[in-house]
């Protein structure tokens, strides 16, 4: 009696293990195709994420104008965004009868109901209105607008709290960094592209454009027509450059957005006076590699007749050696010095014609009085 008694012990022990564990085990089993049903529906890609992170802030941007007649040449292998080509005058067909020209493009809200964009998109405007992604429309007015760097500032005339995208820092990118681009062609909202940035500080005269102060990002990533004023995103969904034009034909699929810094120093500019002041000295760089040496060579391409350039005494040829304090290596670092330098205050420049070395002193003046010589 006593050894049955101890065989039903230990078969009960022996259930009741079985029962406990294998429970556990079930439970584990259970539990665990949840925490991958879950992590299954939150993993969302970059551009998912930065498109959500600034996408809201993306508008469009509907114009009018009344024209009476209109006649341009169809002569220019630069092919861009057709708002692009009414703001430089570029291959348009000729058309004299009157009507109400409409066109499209995109910007972004930086700040309090404040948008950028370009110039181009609302150049010549007689009445603007803005899109928002909710659906809502709201008319704006131009505060200013920049013509030699193509940006342009609009205040939305209604009651916020309006959503603002992020500012990155265009001068943190490097080449081969991902680029994502959006913008509402055509009133189609937050239409996305993908691409990296191919390169930087891109010169607008090597695309054939001599009458605009613009040093672009070059990137692969497609900006549509209408997308001329929207966005370039990086991966964190911070905005590091607008968008501005492309090139079909020789060259074809080059994009190219207007660096987020440069913009915002613009755009501020605008606000606060309605205009920009480009410091000029008259005259046109050329970059050239030699071989024996590690850095360029900036050489003096034209000087502007009657220009500060040509009073101070520079020549056509002249190698710039420093300006200001900068030595020189790349066109930008003139730009940068003189533009620092601001305008109707003298900066030096020492520079080199035929082994001798020559200090000269000009006085910057505002680029629309170049035009005016």
């Amino acid at each position: 009696m006593k050894k049955y008694i101890q065989k039903l012990l230990l078969i009960a022990s022996i259930i009741s293990v079985g029962i406990r564990y294998p429970a556990q085990v079930i439970s584990q089993q259970l539990s665990q195709p949840k925490i991958t049903e879950v992590n299954l529906y939150s993993n969302k890609s970059f551009i998912t994420k930065a498109v959500e992170r600034t996408g809201a802030a993306v508008v469009t941007i509907d114009t009018q104008r009344y024209v009476k007649k209109r006649k341009l040449p169809r002569n220019s292998q630069l092919f861009l965004d057709p708002y692009f080509e009414r703001f430089f005058g570029l291959d348009l067909p000729n058309d004299n009868r009157p009507r109400i020209e409409q066109s499209q493009g995109s910007g972004f809200i930086f700040a309090d109901g404040l948008i950028m964009t370009n110039a181009h998109v609302v150049n010549g405007s007689d009445k603007v209105i803005v899109g928002l992604t909710n659906g809502k429309k709201f008319d704006a007015k131009l505060i200013g607008q920049d013509f030699f760097t193509d940006l342009a500032v609009l205040k939305i005339e209604g009651k916020g709290p309006w959503p603002k995208a992020k500012m990155g820092n265009s001068a943190k990118i490097k080449v081969g960094d991902w680029a994502i681009a959006v913008g509402n062609p055509f009133g189609l909202e937050n239409t996305v592209t993908l691409g990296i940035i191919s390169n930087l500080n891109r010169n607008v005269s090597q695309l054939g454009i001599y009458d605009k102060k613009l040093e672009l990002i070059q990137t692969d990533a497609a900006i549509n027509p209408g997308n001329s004023g929207g966005p370039l995103l990086n991966s964190e969904g911070e905005v590091i450059g607008i968008n501005t034009l492309i090139r079909s034909g020789p060259g074809a699929g080059l994009s190219f957005a207007i660096p987020i810094n440069k913009a915002k120093e613009i755009a501020y500019q605008l606000i606060k006076s309605g205009k920009v002041i480009h410091p000029m000295i008259g005259i046109s760089l050329i970059e050239e590699s030699k071989t024996e040496r590690k850095n360029n060579v900036v050489k003096v391409g034209y000087v502007v007749p009657n220009s500060p350039a040509e009073k101070s005494g520079i020549m056509m040829g002249d190698i710039l050696v420093k300006v200001g304090n900068k030595d020189i290596e790349t066109a930008s670092d003139v730009i940068d010095q003189i533009s620092k330098n601001g305008i109707n205050k003298q900066v030096n420049i020492l520079l080199k014609r035929r082994n001798k070395f020559i200090k000269l002193k000009v006085i910057p003046t505002d680029i629309t009085n170049l035009e005016n010589n």
